[in-house]
């Protein structure tokens, strides 16, 4: 299969020392002068509505400093996640310009957003913002609020998928960090104990669930979801060989229900010890590290998505973003606000201070950057964060429908099932749905 083994600790170190050089370059560019805000819309008030989210209750926090220096008014607005995305598309269809900035989901509802001219192009903002530096941003979360040339959002809160292990499991084993995901199989196996109540990986396997981890080995065994010309991909050798091998680990080594798990279920068996790997998003660390819930405080370590055939594939998302309403008739204090809330400042305060993970290259090159986080999961973001793919699940309008269309192979391939005959039959109905789609979209 594939071989391809190097030191992550001495990648990273290089890394770390050429981006803390382009850092203190960046930062001697600029003059080490603060953010500028502009005064130019003062007496404005911008309405602002948000996600009930760790992010909007930090930036709630420092809103009073952006006010004094802007004097625009903000008034924020908080709901639950699908509250949120309820009342943007009923207000938004409605074509109201009630809400000038508000919190959305790029990967679950961006696209519709956009198609339906919804949100403001925000590129010719970014494009001749100077301070505010396009160039700054990570490839990976931009390109999940990039639609052709259209930059329908700015990255306030980004995640990866990140390798957790149990340090103690490996070292008793005399087993090393996997660096490849046949080294991650074969540790797998060996650590797999399930007379003792150890398995040896957990992920998740709920049809659509498992959607948006599965994606990493789809990349790293060189698959896709849709072709260049807007074709399904996933019946091809590397696809199936993704399904089969994700499928396989569970299937072999997984708990015993794996295909009723999500994230909130795969997480706990390995909090409470009862697994040597997990794979997931690093935004959910936090879970593993907490001795209030987990019995793994002092025995959990991370490290970055394993290479695949393809490489390092992991997908490097935006979660959460700032759209501007296409119809606000604020729209240069709306972009005030945004580009003050995503300037670099703020990007730093919210990783170091409030463990928001967000896509400014120049913060994750700067040791305040790294200091909210682990260390060897500040390097497994960065690492994973080089080769990122900006999309872990289809990028199509009708999100949930296209996840459980191209989730049911996952299904299968860790029930034991026929793989190949759930594969084709996957990609035949993706292919139609993608078609159905174009039709009504128009493109």
């Amino acid at each position: 299969m594939f071989t391809s083994r190097f030191s992550v600790r001495s990648i990273f170190s290089l890394l770390v020392v050429v981006s803390l050089l382009l850092g203190v370059s960046s930062a001697l560019a600029q003059g080490g002068e603060e953010f500028p805000i502009s005064d130019e819309y003062a007496g404005t008030q911008i309405r602002v509505i948000a996600a009930n989210h760790p992010w909007n209750n930090a930036i709630q926090r420092l809103i009073p400093d952006f006010e004094a220096a802007s004097g625009i008014t903000i008034r924020l607005e908080s709901y639950f996640e699908d509250q949120l995305s309820q009342r943007l598309q009923i207000g938004l269809t409605g074509g109201t310009a009630e809400a000038d900035v508000f919190m959305f989901r790029p990967l679950q509802e961006g696209l519709l957003f956009e198609k339906n001219g919804w949100v403001a192009d925000l590129r010719e903002f970014a494009e001749n913002d100077e301070a505010w530096n396009l160039a700054d941003w990570q490839p990976g979360p931009m390109g999940t609020v990039t639609s052709g040339d259209v930059l329908f959002g700015i990255p306030i809160v980004t995640e990866r998928q990140a390798l957790y292990y149990r340090k103690d499991l490996l070292e008793e084993a005399g087993i090393e960090v996997p660096q490849t995901l046949e080294e991650l199989e074969a540790a797998a196996a060996a650590l797999h104990d399930p007379d003792n109540g150890v398995y040896g990986i957990v992920l998740r396997g709920q049809r659509s669930a498992a959607v948006t981890q599965f994606s990493s080995f789809l990349y790293s065994f060189g698959g896709q979801w849709i072709d260049e010309e807007g074709n399904s991909a996933i019946g091809t050798p590397e696809a199936l060989q993704a399904y089969e091998y994700y499928g396989g680990l569970l299937r072999n080594y997984g708990p015993p229900g794996t295909i009723n798990m999500s994230w909130p279920q795969a997480i706990a068996v390995f909090a409470q010890g009862q697994a040597a790997f997990y794979l997931d998003a690093d935004i959910l660390y936090t879970n593993v590290t907490n001795p209030e819930a987990s019995l793994v405080v002092d025995k959990v370590g991370f490290a970055p998505f394993p290479e695949g055939p393809a490489g390092r594939r992991p997908y490097s998302v935006t979660s959460w973003a700032l759209g501007m309403n296409a119809t606000s008739e604020n729209k240069g204090a709306a972009w005030e606000f945004i580009r003050w809330a995503t300037s670099p400042e703020i990007v730093r305060r919210m990783q170091s201070e409030f463990g928001q993970s967000g896509a400014r290259s120049s913060v994750w090159a700067s040791p305040e950057g790294l200091g909210g986080f682990p260390p060897d999961l500040a390097e497994a973001i960065v690492i994973n964060g080089q080769t990122g793919v900006g999309f872990d699940r289809p990028r199509v309008i009708r999100v949930g429908e296209a996840r459980d269309i191209v989730g049911l192979p996952i299904v299968v391939a860790i029930e034991g099932g026929d793989v190949a005959q759930a594969v084709e039959e996957a990609h035949a109905a993706f292919q139609r749905f993608l078609e159905q789609e174009a039709a009504e979209f128009g493109e």
